[in-house]
């Protein structure tokens, strides 16, 4: 008797992966921490507003029970504030998971790589080996001989009764260089990064926190340099990225070219690159006197040529620079353009949506090549 198969899909209701409630909180709370710029209470306060509204907690679990367990595992301490009362802060623990969720928010769950470096296509005295096989050459490092294959071609060269091994026997096995980038990655804090409404230092954070991340789990030997600009520019550590909040400040896109190039003239990496992200035209400049010229109508003609020299001379020291323009106002894209032209650079005119995506693609992309 014939069998008849019966072939289709079986639906059943999705039951999402078990999540502690603590778990669940946190995540949340991560979040909340980034956009209040590391403010605990303020972080907590909007916390229980969402409680009140989608009633994430129950009799069982509270704020308050979530807020001791944060102290238990080591995500919050008590510290001694300027005006000398206490107040509570997060730990450098929370900081590193503020930096894996903007990873995984952006990038995806990437695979960590124990070594995580980038290959490139030069063969030669490089440090990965690939599988493949050449016949040894003078100079070559006697460590680099593969013992396997050359008593291999000695016996099939020579015969097995009498062992003998030449020079002609001799292989090696090829390698790869691999590419190590410098990194500086410049975030605009001016005051128009919160304007109209629109919050663009938050997303400008994450995707500086997720970059950190990335470097430091799978790419180790490369560096990454992070700088803020606005009337001047300076650098930040990685642990401040949760803090960084805008200042009522211009555009002095000169000074942080400026301290970017010094940061790279002191990286011995041969490939080196520039992102810049920011939402507005350049709008100030240090005098030699250390006054500041500002001008925020328009494009001002002696500041931009300044922005333009110092885009030539990034090119001279054979650093790209990427510009991400997070607002989408084709009055800027002029300016975008001729910095880009004077630097041999790129740029991407996008909003907020994409902007982790596009950087990641781009680093992925500029260092599996030399960059001359």
């Amino acid at each position: 008797m014939e069998k008849h198969v019966k072939k289709g899909f079986i639906f059943r209701k999705y039951e999402a992966p078990f999540q502690s409630l603590f778990d669940k909180l946190f995540e949340i709370f991560k979040e909340l921490i980034t956009h209040t710029s590391g403010d605990f209470e303020e972080a907590i306060d909007w916390l229980r507003q969402l409680d009140v509204e989608y009633k994430l907690t129950d009799n069982s679990y509270t704020i308050d029970d979530f807020i001791e367990d944060l102290k238990k595992k080591g995500y919050i301490r008590v510290e001694l504030q300027d005006d000398g009362t206490s107040g509570t802060a997060i730990t450098a623990k929370t900081e590193r998971a503020i930096r894996q969720q903007a990873l995984d928010q952006i990038f995806g769950n990437l695979k960590r790589s124990g070594t995580g470096n980038h290959k490139t296509k030069y063969s030669g005295n490089g440090d990965e080996q690939t599988g493949e096989f050449r016949d040894y050459h003078f100079g070559d490092g006697l460590e680099r001989i593969s013992l396997t294959e050359s008593l291999r071609n000695a016996q099939i060269n020579n015969g097995v009764g009498e062992f003998l091994l030449t020079e002609n026997d001799l292989v090696v096995e090829e390698s790869k260089f691999k590419a190590q980038m410098s990194t500086v990655l410049m975030i605009d804090i001016s005051h128009s990064m919160i304007l109209y409404g629109e919050d663009r230092i938050t997303p400008a954070k994450k995707v500086a926190m997720a970059l950190a991340e990335l470097i430091t789990t799978r790419y180790p030997k490369d560096t990454l340099d992070i700088l803020v600009f606005g009337n001047d520019a300076w650098p930040i550590a990685i642990k401040d990225l949760p803090y960084l909040k805008v200042g009522p400040y211009h555009t002095n896109t000169v000074a942080g070219l400026q301290l970017a190039m010094d940061m790279l003239r002191r990286k011995r990496n041969t490939n080196k690159q520039i992102f810049m992200i920011t939402d507005g035209k350049p709008s100030c400049v240090r005098e030699k006197d250390g006054t500041y010229y500002m001008n925020s109508n328009g494009l001002d003609e002696y500041i931009v040529e300044q922005c333009y020299n110092q885009a030539q001379q990034a090119r001279k020291l054979h650093i790209p620079i990427t510009t991400f323009m997070i607002a989408n106002d084709p009055y800027l894209q002029q300016f975008v353009n001729h910095f880009t032209e004077a630097n041999q650079g790129k740029a991407f005119y996008t909003g907020l949506k994409g902007l982790g995506e596009m950087i990641f693609e781009d680093y992925e992309t500029n260092r599996k090549k030399k960059i001359k």
